[in-house]
């Protein structure tokens, strides 16, 4: 059975279960990482830890009160580890947890595919447009 006759199988399923949007872990999950921001910066954080001025940097278009609230909820889900040391001012580092490092493949693949038929979805929505 290929990937795409699976992922069926996997969605009847869900269906079968009554996973609904507040039982079903797609959703719940997607709804939290799959957001403007967190995949960038799971991606960014991939590389190894980085303070949040490093993580501003590294996606120079999110705001920095998104940034604080999407590492938040990152790390609320238990992806980003916040580490603060006692300094003045105080040093915060932000890393991936192992449940977080876990993600870095599946994340991987997406981004792959992303490449791959970046053009092929612009020159569709450049059809459709017309």
């Amino acid at each position: 059975m290929d990937a795409h006759e699976t992922l069926g199988v996997k969605f009847e399923q869900w269906l079968a279960m009554g996973f609904n949007e507040t039982r079903c872990p797609v959703r719940s999950l997607l709804d939290r990482i799959g957001d403007r921001w967190s995949m960038l910066l799971l991606g960014a954080l991939a590389g190894g830890p980085k303070r949040f001025s490093a993580l501003a940097r590294a996606v120079p278009d999110i705001s920095k009160r998104m940034l604080t609230q999407t590492l938040r909820t990152l790390e609320t889900d238990g992806l980003v580890h916040r580490d603060v040391r006692p300094t003045v001012p105080p040093s915060v580092t932000y890393s991936l947890t192992p449940l977080g490092k876990s993600f870095a493949a599946p994340l991987l693949g997406l981004v792959e595919w992303a490449e791959a038929n970046f053009g092929a979805v612009l020159a569709a929505r450049e059809r459709m447009a017309a």
